[in-house]
């Protein structure tokens, strides 16, 4: 591995490399992208070395761990600190939610988009595994070797090809999606129209919304918003959205998929959560979705669903009633409302006569529906 400059050397070296007029240069010179460098060189997260750096890496590091430059030291944190449960000396650097900036800011929109560091495009959006390295140019300028005229004359080499408008305007458009890869999902679009998405199954799952859930399940469907990991917002999707009256904001209430079916008179706009790791909607995320419709004008917004206990036919009602009581009371206890609400479900008991009446209040609901497109429990 190449000896290390420490964390403070490697922000001074930073603020060289980057000078005033370098896009985004407040992402790439702040100490938290010192630590992000200083950590990928501490791993060997470089280009062609075979390890890749997670915002993990970045945000558990430690002053004890840092101090210990041997390669054993430093191969055992690249793999240890990825393990569930793993401990590591002394305090850390940064807390867990600082995971966002560093993959967001520091990676993404610094280090990735002005080309020094590269990023697996074959993992899933929703993967955990680390997906950075330092590109090979870039980590030669962190060479403790490397001082006075020698660093200036090789940190001026790397600014001329890495800093020059025709390299950023092609890193800007490679990222915007513009380019075209091998692994990349091509939905098409009830109209003809194709998208272009990242691999992985999120991009899959929604290839399959729009291409066989839409036009099995609506009557004249149509796509209106369509997001991604690292492409939020489409230009196309946002002006067809903000010119039916949905105001999208990619920090609040960014939708996955909206689908419209132009079908009935009254178009039935229907919201898709893609979910390939996470768990049921929850009640904020409802809450912005419908509060998103209603400020559009359009009718109420239904997205409800409940789960519910049921026990055999003639199974006596003292057993039926000392059930429901045995329930009603989990679902007060805070274990259990903590452990619920990990997964977006909020308890709420009800009693046998009420929840029998919610159902059958339901069924008259959605049964009409069920029956005309065919749904059966098999489907």
């Amino acid at each position: 591995m190449m000896p290390m400059l420490t964390r403070d050397e490697v922000h001074v070296r930073l603020q060289e490399i980057f000078p005033d007029g370098a896009p985004n240069r407040a992402y790439l010179t702040r100490m938290l992208a010192a630590s992000t460098v200083f950590v990928a060189l501490y791993i060997d997260a470089t280009e062609g070395s075979g390890t890749m750096l997670g915002p993990k890496h970045v945000y558990r590091m430690t002053d004890e761990q840092a101090a210990l430059v041997d390669d054993a030291s430093r191969t055992a944190y690249a793999t240890g600190v990825l393990r569930t449960g793993s401990q590591t000396e002394g305090r850390r650097w940064y807390q867990d939610n600082t995971r966002e900036p560093i993959r967001d800011e520091t990676l993404r929109e610094g280090l990735v988009a002005i080309g020094a560091v590269i990023e697996r495009t074959d993992l899933p959006t929703t993967s955990s595994k680390p997906r950075y390295a330092l590109k090979a140019s870039f980590a030669a300028l962190f060479d403790p070797a490397l001082t006075g005229e020698a660093l200036q004359a090789r940190i001026a080499a790397w600014q001329a090809e890495a800093l020059n408008k025709g390299a950023l305007a092609r890193l800007a458009i490679v990222r915007r999606g513009a380019g075209v890869s091998a692994d990349q999902v091509l939905v098409t679009f009830p109209n003809g129209e194709t998208r272009r998405m990242k691999p992985g199954p999120s991009s899959e799952i929604t290839k399959a919304v729009v291409e066989v859930f839409a036009p099995a399940f609506l009557t004249a469907p149509a796509v209106v918003f369509l997001s991604e990991s690292g492409n939020k917002v489409v230009a196309r999707d946002d002006a067809l959205a903000r010119s039916i009256g949905l105001a999208i904001q990619a920090d609040k209430n960014l939708p996955d998929t909206i689908l419209v079916d132009l079908g009935p008179v009254h178009p039935l706009l229907v919201f898709v959560e893609v979910v390939a790791t996470d768990g049921p909607i929850s009640q904020r995320r409802k809450e912005a979705l419908e509060e998103l419709v209603a400020e559009a004008g359009f009718p109420e917004l239904t997205t409800e669903e409940w789960f519910g206990f049921y026990a055999p036919a003639k199974t006596p009602k003292a057993v039926l009633q000392a059930a429901n009581a045995a329930i009603n009371a989990a679902l007060k206890d805070k274990a259990v409302m903590d452990a619920l609400a990990v997964v977006g479900l909020i308890p709420r008991g009800s009693t046998m006569e009420e929840m029998a009446a919610s159902q059958a209040s339901e069924s008259k609901h959605w049964g009409p529906l069920i029956k005309k497109i065919g749904f059966t429990a098999e489907s």
